[in-house]
Parts: C-alpha cells; structure tokens; sequence
C-alpha cells in the first residue's frame, strides 16, 4: 500500500491528519474493513445464548 492508497482510505473513512496521531496503521485498515462490512446482512445473528457457550 502506498502513502497516497493510505490517505484515500483514511479519507473515505473520515479520518483527519489530526486524528492519525491516534490511530496506527492497523486500525484505520480494520475501521476500512469493518465500513466495507457495514452492508452485509447476515442470515442468522448470534444470541445470547450462543455467547454464553462461546
């Protein structure tokens, strides 16, 4: 990934220049993951009792 790959995502996640002093690399991929993620719907969703034998 480039630097200029790396702002675009930042960018389309929301993320300011400021805000990057927070963050690594890592979570800004995992924030862009989990926006790409956003409109999945999922036939079955866990219930309490499924994490309760997790």
């Amino acid at each position: 990934m480039t630097t200029a790959l790396f702002m675009l995502r930042c960018v389309e996640i929301g993320i300011s220049i400021s805000d990057l002093d927070l963050l690594t690399i890592g979570m800004v991929l995992d924030i862009w993951t989990e926006k790409g993620n956003d409109s999945v719907k999922y036939a079955r969703v866990a219930g309490q009792a499924e994490f309760d034998k997790f």
